[in-house]
């Protein structure tokens, strides 16, 4: 009897034991696997534009975690992207093209989207400011925009400003305007790099962007952006 009962003791004492073995790799791997998910939802900042090798910074435009960033973080990190880009070396021009022709699938997708999402808030923003303004104060409003962005153009592309007056400007863009009119009423073609980034950028909204928008966004850019064909049209 008193055999039997140590026999079952042990046997108690051994089940207890694997079953604290097996419950201590459960635990382990839960461990893990919260720490894999934790890792994976982080957000990741964006790396420093000009200490970064050209890859890595790239690199950081195919991540969601580039669309989470502020309007104006994101503006500014593809602002000094181009400034870096206007003074890459060759080695890092290499590096660049080696990248780029890497990038496909998701990682491509998610690079088209970011940049697609930028062009979507910076309308989205601008047209929910003008839509809360005064009749009488959104003609000025919208000269103030659409110059305000001619010239971040302008530094994107070239790397200075034109010396252009903003009056020469938006007499630039009237010009334009209504040569492109006469066009299918296609803001696109024609006139100086500038004149055509600032034109082009109101008609790209419905060929690429609108879809990614929600249908209140969809309502006040399509009237942000007829009330600006017609303001370079008829100013």
């Amino acid at each position: 009897m008193t055999i039997a009962l140590s026999y079952q003791v042990q046997l108690f004492l051994e089940d207890r034991k694997r079953l604290a073995k097996i419950g201590g790799a459960l635990l382990v791997a839960l461990l893990m696997c919260l720490a894999l998910l934790w890792n994976a939802s982080r957000f990741r900042q964006p790396p420093s534009i000009f200490d970064t090798p050209i890859d890595n910074t790239l690199g950081y435009l195919t991540l969601k975690d580039f669309s989470k960033l502020p309007l104006e973080e994101r503006i500014r990190f593809m602002m000094e992207l181009a400034e870096r880009f206007r003074s890459l070396k060759p080695s890092e021009s290499a590096a660049m093209a080696a990248f780029l022709a890497g990038v496909a699938g998701p990682a491509r997708d998610q690079l088209r989207d970011n940049v697609k999402m930028i062009a979507k808030d910076v309308l989205a923003e601008g047209a929910q400011n003008y839509m809360a303004l005064s009749p009488e104060k959104r003609g000025a409003f919208l000269d103030e925009w659409i110059i305000k962005w001619q010239r971040k153009m302008e530094k994107v592309t070239t790397g200075k400003e034109d010396t252009k007056t903003d009056s020469e400007r938006l007499d630039a863009m009237r010009d334009q305007g209504k040569r492109n009119e006469e066009r299918q009423n296609r803001m696109t073609g024609g006139g100086n790099l500038s004149d055509r980034g600032a034109n082009g950028f109101l008609d790209f909204w419905q060929g690429e962007i609108q879809g990614s928008s929600t249908p209140r966004e969809q309502g006040q850019i399509t009237k942000f952006l007829d009330d600006m064909r017609t303001r370079l049209v008829n100013r």
